[in-house]
């Protein structure tokens, strides 16, 4: 089951899976360019609606009799300084990015523990390990998406379910173009816009592809990564440029908690 499939990495993953001879239920929030197939059915869901989510899971278990994986891939991303954001697109975005993913994990670990299997797949990003201006709202969400997976991990592990954070770098998708939101510009934050992005003008024109790792390629780390029943990692690195983001961001953090003297003394005591 993935959501967000009509378009970027949900599209492709769709695409990936039933290419493997995997059966697929895509959700999409209205119309939709996705193939016809016969191991493919597709459902409206608005990922905010908690019920919706719930009648979705229930829906694709009677259509398939199981539920093996469920890949949390809806979302959508919001440039704005914390000042710049309303209380609508603040709610917006953590309805979508984070309780989205909470409401659809809700409902299949049921049947995954049932089944005494399963595997949630969690779409996250490098913004969750590090920050950057302007992004701040969505970080928050991918941030607490990976706040209570870790914690769902421990919780279901027991039940033969696995979870997995997935952390890209940079995707070539319209994730930056078309999809992105913007918050109304306030002229205090012009110039930090222009060093990040190169204008002060949100939205922004029409970009040039981003150069990141195509869909189709992440995907296929995703389906590997499924299929290797071994592999413990909870946190699933994608993209050459995604170790260095990761290893910067961490940095960062340890020096500031280095300036707590106690972190020095403990590493004089071992």
């Amino acid at each position: 089951m993935i959501t967000g499939a009509n378009r970027g990495l949900g599209r492709a993953l769709t695409i990936a899976a039933l290419d493997a001879d995997h059966a697929v239920v895509a959700t999409v929030r209205g119309a939709h360019s996705l193939p016809e197939h016969e191991r493919l059915v597709v459902q409206q869901l608005d990922v905010r609606d908690r019920l919706a989510a719930f009648a979705a899971v229930a829906q694709a278990v009677a259509e398939f009799g199981r539920l093996d994986v469920l890949v949390n891939n809806a979302g959508y991303g919001l440039i704005g300084a914390v000042e710049e954001a309303t209380e609508e697109e603040a709610r917006a975005i953590l309805d979508t990015d984070l309780l989205g993913p909470l409401w659809l994990s809700q409902a299949a670990i049921p049947v995954m523990r049932d089944q005494r299997s399963g595997h949630i797949v969690q779409i996250s990003t490098v913004g969750a390990v590090g920050t950057m201006p302007t992004l701040g709202l969505y970080n928050a969400a991918k941030w607490g998406l990976e706040g209570f997976s870790e914690a769902m991990a421990a919780e279901v592990g027991r039940f033969g379910i696995r979870v997995t954070l997935v952390e890209p770098g940079a995707i070539d998708t319209d994730w930056a173009g078309g999809s992105m939101r913007f918050s109304s510009p306030i002229a205090a934050y012009d110039e930090l816009r222009t060093e990040l992005f190169g204008t002060a003008t949100v939205p922004w024109p029409a970009a040039e592809a981003s150069g990141g790792t195509s869909p189709e390629d992440v995907a296929a780390v995703i389906l590997a990564h499924v299929r290797e029943l071994d592999d413990p990692r909870l946190r699933l690195l994608i993209g050459d440029d995604a170790p260095g983001q990761v290893e910067a961001a961490l940095k960062l953090r340890h020096e500031d908690y280095e300036r707590d003297p106690r972190f020095h003394s403990r590493e004089s005591d071992a």
